[in-house]
């Protein structure tokens, strides 16, 4: 199904009110080079297609206002890190921000380009990396637009502003009652949202705790009772942050997410991936008991999900390759740095954990690369969210034959997560009524999908910490992992170069932003774009979602092998 469109009418529309955006969308940067099947079309697609998130109707974000009185999405949200779309459609929107036809018109939603595209400067010239973690601040997003509604909602002139833009000058009294309940509804749980999961020390730019915010969104304002749907105190702080991944090569590894929780590898797999993605980036998904459904609740009526565009745009990151490096490259130090990263780990190589090797065999034997999920002393505290409990509201007691168990009234997010998407992806392909578990079994047995179906068994396996601890993660193909910084699973070392020091030798403060070290590999030491500055920790407190400890390898490399191994990364 080709992607969602808005009408002509709605496109010119929302593109006048945006207008003030798109003036600041001349784009002069640079394409990477990232392999034949990245295409300018593909490009374009994966920039704009949309995957069913839902965030608020496009009229109301194009009213709302900059506390200077600009307007909120002035220069498209540039001063977030986000990257102009001059193909945007409306005018205006940035990069992964989409516009998809709703019930009272087009709604602003967000596409995982948004957090996988990546621009960086190198001497004054913008470098773009499509598939690239994103350097962007999230938080602040999420809080500004926050604080924006509560401006309309809490001061006269503001709403009276905001209602003639929405409504027009001439709108009656009972439209005007009506867009602020409308706009009060919205409010409620976004609000709740960013007042409870919003932590007090900043991801920062570049970061984000995934992991929580989708755990928050689903158990705290998906499940509860209607009309509100919420369960505030399933709501926790969001103090485990991450670095964006890169997207290339991620559908073929065969374990994915940065604990390696998730089987990984092929159609079946990447959807459950990104449907519960979509879960956490504004997707509308409210589950209710349902006995004339499969498994007892329907997970799909009230679900804006888009599979076909989230299929859509698992093919797309199919065709991304690595980026190539854009600068000078010294032969002689590639050769000698390929030998480093070719021995074996006792010696500083890299290749037994990092290089290609076979993975597990998917569904319709699809190859995989082997993702080794490793303990190397890296920050812990992603471990503690995934044992974070929650009341499992309206999905208590449900469960899909042979694959989950019953949930507790009081369990796992992981496991609440689990179920909501194992069970949208069956209902979306097994529409059928309710069968007892032996004609279940049966029809699994004769679907198309019962192979994938024992697939998705492995889509959401809770690592085990057990009586001694371990805190691994994966550990990924290094194929572009030059544009990758910063590094570690939670972004604690600025560049390729810290990383191959010893942790107690680490910076512990660096600036975050886009500017590039091509020599350090990197983030530069001077950044001008957010005026923010990562504080880490050592290893004294691994625990803390900051610690720069871990990945101790290559470390009592000689100087010169060192730089020889980091010349021989840029190739990669």
């Amino acid at each position: 199904m080709d992607k969602k469109r808005l009408s002509p009418i709605g496109q010119l529309f929302c593109g006048a009110l945006l207008l003030t955006a798109q003036a600041a969308n001349a784009d002069g940067a640079v394409a990477t080079h990232q392999g034949g099947a990245w295409t300018a079309e593909a490009q374009s697609d994966f920039y704009s297609r949309g995957q069913g998130s839902e965030l608020m109707p496009l009229r109301w974000i194009a009213a709302l206002k900059q506390p200077d009185g600009q307007p909120f999405m002035a220069d498209s949200l540039s001063r977030y890190g986000y990257l102009p779309n001059p193909a945007s459609e409306p005018a205006g929107l940035p990069v992964g921000f989409t516009a998809s036809p709703g019930d009272g018109g087009a709604v602003l939603g967000m596409t995982c380009s948004a957090c996988h595209t990546r621009q960086i400067e190198v001497d004054g010239t913008a470098y773009r990396i499509d598939g690239g973690p994103a350097i962007t601040d999230f938080q602040s997003f999420l809080a500004d637009l926050d604080t924006a509604v509560n401006a309309v909602l809490s001061k006269p002139t503001v709403f009276a502003a905001f209602a003639d833009d929405v409504l027009g000058p001439g709108a009656s009294a009972a439209d005007k009652t009506k867009l602020r309940n409308d706009l009060n509804a919205w409010f409620l749980p976004y609000h709740t949202l960013m007042t409870r999961a919003l932590p007090k020390v900043p991801w920062g730019p570049a970061r984000l705790d995934a992991v929580s915010m989708i755990f928050d969104r689903l158990t705290g304002l998906d499940i509860g009772p209607a009309p509100t749907y919420m369960i505030p105190d399933n709501i926790m702080p969001a103090t485990a942050p991450v670095r964006y991944p890169f997207l290339w090569n991620a559908p073929i590894q065969d374990k994915t997410q940065w604990p390696g929780f998730a089987d990984n590898g092929n159609n079946i797999l990447g959807l459950a991936r990104n449907l519960g993605e979509v879960y956490g980036v504004f997707g509308v998904f409210h589950p209710k008991k349902d006995r004339w459904s499969l498994f007892g609740i329907n997970y799909v009526a009230k679900n804006s999900a888009d599979f076909s565009g989230l299929n859509a745009l698992e093919n797309l990151i199919k065709k991304i390759g690595p980026p190539k490096w854009a600068w000078a490259i010294d032969p002689v130090l590639v050769k000698q740095g390929k030998a480093i990263f070719e021995r074996g780990n006792d010696s500083g190589g890299c290749i037994a954990c990092h290089g290609v090797s076979p993975g597990k065999v998917r569904f319709l034997d699809q190859k995989t690369w082997a993702t080794p999920i490793l303990d190397v002393g890296t920050d812990s505290r992603e471990y503690e969210i995934l044992e974070r409990t929650v009341q499992t509201g309206v999905l208590s007691g449900a469960k899909i034959p042979f694959i989950t168990a019953p949930l507790k009234p009081v369990d796992t997010a992981f496991n609440v997560l689990s179920i909501s998407v194992i069970g949208a992806i069956l209902q979306h392909y097994v529409p059928v009524l309710k069968a007892a578990d032996a004609e279940s079994k049966a029809l699994f047995a004769q679907s198309p999908f019962s192979a994938e179906t024992q697939d998705l068994m492995g889509a959401f396996n809770k690592p085990a910490t057990g009586a001694a601890p371990s805190y691994a993660y994966e550990s990924r193909v290094l194929e572009g992992i030059w544009a990758a910084a910063p590094y570690l699973h939670n972004g604690s070392v600025s560049s390729l170069a810290e990383l191959l020091k010893p942790a107690t030798e680490r910076q512990v403060t660096f600036a975050v932003g886009p500017a590039y070290d091509i020599v350090n590999v990197g983030l530069a030491a001077q950044q001008t774009k957010f005026n923010y500055s990562l504080k880490t920790t050592g290893c004294e407190a691994r625990n803390s979602g900051d610690s720069r400890c871990g990945h101790e390898f290559g470390t009592q490399l000689p100087a010169d092998e060192k730089k020889a191994l980091l010349e021989y990364l840029k190739t990669l």
